[in-house]
């Protein structure tokens, strides 16, 4: 018979937005007994997150520094027809961050790795062995809820730490440069320099279809540091993922699925960037919400989850249809137009883009002037998406 364990809070699912969340909350408030629990044997899985400086609320940095493995004051990007440096900060942070500080900042016991939660409610969790966990309250931050109740295209790809040969003499990231062979719809590569001679390489591709080729990919990453010069010595890591880019959807309908009455973060409460599908800065948001939160009943907590989610999906309008537009009025071969135009916007728009904070002038700019896609196409295809 399995036994019951009692706690203030228990978050379920130990990826970004789970691992951020026992950060803040373990923080502003260090007597709240809290359980971190997930499959997996680590915390955050194998991943780089990056993020642009304004993605993040100068009150809510305190978040993310610890866990910032590298940082750059500014970035490129290239297209065919229009290449430039942004004067823009850019960070990265890793899994390996992420586990350390989580396991520097719980107690032993507070860390529940490899037990697999099957059944969710508001102030508990059920364990696949037969334990469960009554809280105060729950959060459920588990990855995706239904995606088939959105309308969605993908950003998917696979990033290689290589390890070179010699230096790379490439000092600032490279976020996009789609001069590349446009494949499978948008495609651009992008290039983190770790260190003289580590530079992390990720293939891209805005798609229609969530299939990933891993090899061919892995061949395509080889291919362009060839053609950069770079000699390599061996892949010293490799992390694949598919995004969601959201055009509709129905948002009830997907919080219902992961849990009508469940507080959620991340991916499981939709809140990643409807254009980049990065969570980051959503995750950020979301654990400033619960660290400076007194109650931690599970249906308040869901009521501030909720609201928080539904709110920024009302707000966000906008990006899905850029994303519609992108999607179903470019053909894929020429999808890139569209963002080569965006990146002759200033820095200061872009930032507010990337931050999911554009302004009424900034998607007046973004709208006016010669379109990249046919306008007849575009029309109809704003039309035809779904809400």
């Amino acid at each position: 018979m399995g036994s019951t364990i009692t706690c203030d809070v228990a978050i379920v699912g130990a990826g970004l937005a789970g691992g951020l969340a026992t950060l803040a909350m373990r923080a502003r408030h260090p007597a709240l007994d809290i359980r971190l629990i997930d499959a997996a044997h680590s915390v955050g899985g194998n991943h780089v997150w990056s993020f642009f400086g304004s993605d993040v609320a100068t009150r809510d940095r305190w978040i993310v520094a610890p866990l910032v493995a590298h940082a750059w004051r500014s970035y490129d990007v290239a297209f065919p027809a229009h290449s430039r440096t942004i004067d823009a900060t850019y960070y990265s942070l890793t899994s390996d961050r992420l586990d350390a500080e989580v396991r520097r900042c719980l107690p032993p016991h507070a860390l529940m790795l490899g037990r697999r939660a099957i059944g969710v409610s508001p102030r508990a969790v059920v364990f696949a062995d037969g334990d469960r966990i009554e809280a105060r309250g729950v959060i459920d931050a588990r990855g995706t809820g239904d995606l088939s109740l959105l309308d969605l295209g993908w950003q998917k790809f696979v990033g290689r730490e290589l390890r070179l040969d010699g230096p790379h003499e490439a000092p600032t990231p490279r976020v996009m440069d789609a001069t590349v062979e446009q494949i499978d719809g948008y495609r651009f590569v992008y290039c983190l320099p770790f260190a003289a001679d580590r530079m992390f390489v990720e293939d891209t591709y805005y798609s229609d279809t969530p299939d990933l080729d891993r090899e061919a990919l892995r061949t395509r990453i080889h291919d362009y540091a060839a053609a950069r010069g770079w000699r390599v010595g061996h892949a010293a890591g490799e992390e694949s993922g598919v995004l969601p880019v959201a055009m509709g959807g129905d948002f009830e309908a997907y919080w219902r699925s992961g849990g009508a009455k469940v507080a959620k973060a991340g991916m499981r409460a939709g809140l990643f960037h409807p254009t980049t599908g990065y969570s980051l800065p959503d995750a950020v948001r979301t654990a400033a919400l619960l660290a400076a939160r007194t109650d931690f009943d599970g249906a308040s907590l869901h009521e501030a989850t909720y609201s928080l989610a539904a709110t920024t999906w009302r707000e966000r309008g906008f990006y899905r249809m850029l994303d519609t537009m992108l999607f179903r009025a470019a053909a894929p071969e020429e999808r890139y137009r569209i963002l080569e135009r965006f990146y002759r916007l200033s820095p200061a728009l872009i930032g507010r883009f990337y931050a999911g904070r554009s302004t009424m002038s900034d998607k007046a700019r973004t709208l006016t002037g010669k379109p990249p896609v046919p306008i007849t196409r575009a029309v109809r295809a704003i039309l035809g998406r779904r809400p």
